[in-house]
């Protein structure tokens, strides 16, 4: 059978076809996934660098590249083009195997030469270099896959933003080598991530030299075993990367035998719930024949979430009975299952409407006479009673309150504990919960048995969980090897759960991994978003500072786009004309996604939208129809989409004032408000791949102030 592989640019690239086009593109190499031998007519090409690439064809315009290999029977999809500039493109390019990966290469030979001859220019007219050999020997850069026709190009480089234009010209392992090592990556790291990953991949050596090389490029090709599988991969193909590892992703999803919790960590579009998604499926697959149902348990924060879990671990798992050893639950959901059962199946009365919880609080420390603000005693019972179980007037007495701000004496910690008393006399009265106590109860119901429902936790989007929370997933499986895996980024964290998992008995020194790399939006939306942070430094969840050093993207793109208006209907208006060209340029509208801060906007823009001819879906109405999606920058989180619009983004809104305590109330859960926010802007902007656009009408958010400088 011949092996057919479909390198990354050409299934990012795919997406952006026309309907017709692609349906060409399936029915020209089925044939190649279904055949021990093509038959099919490659053309050769004159005056090429690399003779055995060809071109084939897929209609009377466009043509696909393939990399054929000399011996054997494997070939490897490198572009879809326009008939001309595919033969423009295939003669320049040449194809190499990376002698530390031993992995497959692309290079533009043309273009390295015009760049090594730009450089040779630049260095006579200036010393700085970015790679001098005193500090980056070539034995070193050699023993990381930089090879000898590279070298003396990368001594020529000055700085890093000439390293960046050379993104597209390098041979892809050998940029991200030298881009690791510009921010600040130690030779010893990248060997580990970059290249030891690549070098453990197996991969039989046949003779089929081709072959081997594809099989040792993961996170760069993609193998088809046959038509189905490439049906499936055409017709959704960022579906297929979300599925699909880079070596340093691999590395910690397939790693055999944690000894205990392990993490994951990076920025957004790093790869982690990806990550996520493998690890549950290696633990399940590890697991004996006889294994229960439902004995490894993939979870998170939302239900939205969740049920985005559920439909991409339906994308990478095939095995039925693998399939069934993993459950997909909200951490909440799951809370309240255990309860219900304890409690004989009755249904808990919960109250999730946090301004009927605030309004509870006014009316206790009213009655009461003391003089603490609505929001500080729900904080305070949030975020220093619960999260550390306190039970008892003695134990909150001594409790440490670090991160809350405002000192309270011991005669004040009595008032709020009166208040905290009343509040869960009312609830035990009217037979209500939170959903806090509920994994509260639920904990101490798992710690009371001997047996734990589950042989392994995945836990994604970590950094949102309260200590209640983990106290919770803790119980649900015994201490041991592969116990508990998270995946997290602190950057997005939006509900101010600040978290010790060593303090809650989640020890990961040893056992954490951070991935750099974003594969999902490009470097100038990436940057752009980043730029938003500065100065943000948020902790690990361990004891330590989370950092976005080394982040980014290997994709280029169009810087985002800003735009302010006078009036609500002026900055509708032009955000529906941006959706009617992203879908002109041929953009699915479920590929299109408009984030909010309060979910009337949202309603306002699905109207003009529908009034202006164009579908529009908002998620959490109850239903999942087509069309633009549209949601709360909360709704938002774990989704994608190749153009974003992020509205709204107003003074006063962003951040929602509502959501920030006062200043005088408490300084310094007023700043993690404020974070918060700030986060909640960060994650809905790096919901994009391609492109991004950020609009407000009146004045702009002072988040904003980095990026935007508005005319008087």
């Amino acid at each position: 059978m011949a092996t057919l592989g479909m390198h990354r640019d050409f299934l990012l690239e795919f997406a952006a076809l026309e309907k017709p086009v692609q349906k060409r593109v399936f029915e020209a190499f089925e044939k190649f996934a279904a055949a021990t031998h093509t038959g099919l007519h490659l053309e050769k090409l004159t005056h090429q660098k690399d003779p055995r690439l060809r071109t084939i064809r897929i209609t009377g315009f466009w043509r696909g590249v393939v990399l054929k290999g000399e011996s054997g029977d494997s070939y490897l999809l490198l572009k879809v083009l326009p008939h001309d500039k595919a033969n423009d493109w295939a003669a320049k390019h040449r194809a190499s195997v990376n002698e530390a990966t031993q992995g497959i290469e692309i290079r533009n030979d043309v273009a390295l030469e015009r760049a090594t001859a730009g450089l040779r220019a630049l260095a006579a007219e200036g010393p700085t270099r970015l790679f001098p050999a005193s500090d980056y020997p070539d034995k070193v850069l050699r023993s990381l896959g930089v090879d000898e026709e590279i070298l003396p190009i990368i001594r020529l480089i000055p700085d890093e933003d000439h390293l960046e234009a050379l993104h597209k010209v390098l041979p892809e392992h050998q940029y991200d080598v030298l881009l690791g090592l510009a921010t600040g990556m130690k030779p010893e790291a990248i060997d580990r991530e970059l290249v030891q990953a690549y070098a453990r991949t197996a991969a039989a050596d046949d003779g089929d030299e081709l072959g081997t090389a594809m099989a040792r490029s993961r996170g760069r090709v993609a193998l088809v075993s046959g038509p189905v599988e490439l049906q499936g991969i055409l017709e959704r193909p960022f579906d297929a990367w979300r599925v699909f590892l880079h070596p340093s992703q691999y590395r910690v999803a397939y790693h055999e035998g944690y000894t205990g919790p392990a993490r994951v960590t990076g920025g957004p579009g790093t790869g982690k719930t990806v990550v996520a998604l493998h690890r549950a499926y290696h633990l399940a697959r590890q697991l004996p024949e006889n294994a229960p149902d439902g004995c490894v348990l993939l979870t998170t924060f939302t239900r939205d979430l969740a049920a985005e879990l559920e439909r991409c671990l339906t994308l990478l798992v095939e095995e039925e009975e693998v399939r069934a050893r993993i459950r997909v639950v909200n951490v909440d959901a799951l809370a309240n299952e255990i309860v219900r059962a304890e409690r004989g199946g009755t249904p808990l009365k919960l109250v999730v409407d946090q301004k009927e919880i605030t309004a509870r609080w006014t009316r206790i420390a009213r009655r009461l006479g003391i003089d603490f603000t609505d929001v500080f005693l729900d904080q305070e019972w949030r975020q220093i009673v619960l999260a550390q179980d306190l039970t008892e007037p003695e134990e909150y007495l001594k409790a440490p309150r670090t991160g809350r701000g405002t000192a309270l004496p011991p005669l004040k910690r009595l008032q709020v504990w009166r208040a905290v008393s009343a509040f869960e006399e009312q609830l035990r009265e009217a037979g209500e919960w939170t959903f806090l106590q509920v994994c509260a109860e639920a904990a101490r119901v798992l710690n009371g048995r001997e047996q734990r429902p589950y042989h392994h936790v995945v836990i994604d989007e970590a950094q949102d969980l309260h200590p209640t929370q983990w106290r919770f997933l803790r119980a649900l499986v015994a201490p041991g090897q592969d116990d508990l895996f998270l995946a997290g980024d602190t950057f997005q964290r939006i509900y101010g759960n600040r978290v010790s998992l060593r303090s809650l008995g989640i020890q990961v020194v040893g056992r954490s991994h951070r991935l750099r790399i974003n594969y999902r939006t490009t470097q100038e939306i990436l940057a752009w978003s980043a730029s938003l942070l500065t100065g943000e430094e948020p902790d690990d969840m361990d004891g330590g500072s989370e950092t976005l050093a080394g982040y980014r993207s290997t994709m280029h793109g169009e810087r985002p786009e800003t735009a302010g208006y006078a009036m609500k209907p002026d900055e509708i208006e032009a955000l529906v004309a941006r959706v009617r060209d992203w879908t002109g340029a041929g953009v699915r509208a479920e590929d299109i996604g408009v984030a909010v801060r309060f979910v009337q906007l949202g309603r306002d823009i699905a109207q003009a939208l529908e009034q202006a001819g164009l579908a529009a879906c908002v998620l959490g109405a109850g239903h999942g129809g087509p069309g633009v999606r549209i949601g709360t920058m909360h709704r938002m989180k774990g989704l994608e989409f190749r153009c974003v619009a992020v509205a709204g983004v107003n003074d006063g809104t962003v951040p929602m004032r509502s959501a920030v305590t006062a200043v005088e109330v408490d300084a310094q859960q007023h700043q993690e408000d404020l974070n918060g926010e700030l986060n909640l802007l960060f994650v809905a902007c790096t919901r994009a791949r391609e492109a991004l656009r950020v609009s407000w009408h009146g004045a702009p958010s002072p988040f904003l102030a980095p990026v935007v400088h508005p005319r008087p």
